[in-house]
């Protein structure tokens, strides 16, 4: 996932308030870090492939996964976004449910007004 690809669903699902972040896996590699309310964090495709996948993680160790999703190479935002509102990660190997929980309120974008500075005007 490119930087603007995954700023846009990370900005998406914080619309539908999902606590998502941009996630900076390394030098050029970028994905969508979903922070979950019992401290564990779903880091979605932060490696470079085209399909859309995720680790669970706590603490630094791996606890589950979302196992690649099929068709999701062809995925537009939209599409990404849903996905992964649709995650049900109460198991090891995480599922998709049927349809998305209703959005909650949404939460503010990170950055705020400062938001252009901090990452060096490298978008619109």
């Amino acid at each position: 996932m490119d930087e603007h690809r995954a700023r846009r669903v990370a900005d998406a699902l914080r619309d539908r308030g999902i606590d998502a972040h941009l996630e900076r896996a390394g030098v050029a590699q970028f994905g969508v870090r979903v922070s979950l309310p019992d401290g564990r964090q779903a880091i979605w495709d932060t490696d470079g492939t085209a399909t859309l996948e995720a680790q669970v993680m706590r603490n630094g160790n791996l606890v589950g996964f979302v196992p690649v999703i099929e068709g999701s190479d062809d995925y537009d935002d939209a599409q990404t976004v849903d996905a992964i509102a649709r995650t049900d990660y109460d198991k090891p190997i995480a599922r998709q449910r049927p349809t998305a929980p209703p959005p909650a309120p949404a939460l503010p974008r990170e950055g705020g007004v400062f938001r252009r500075f901090l990452d060096g005007f490298r978008y619109r």
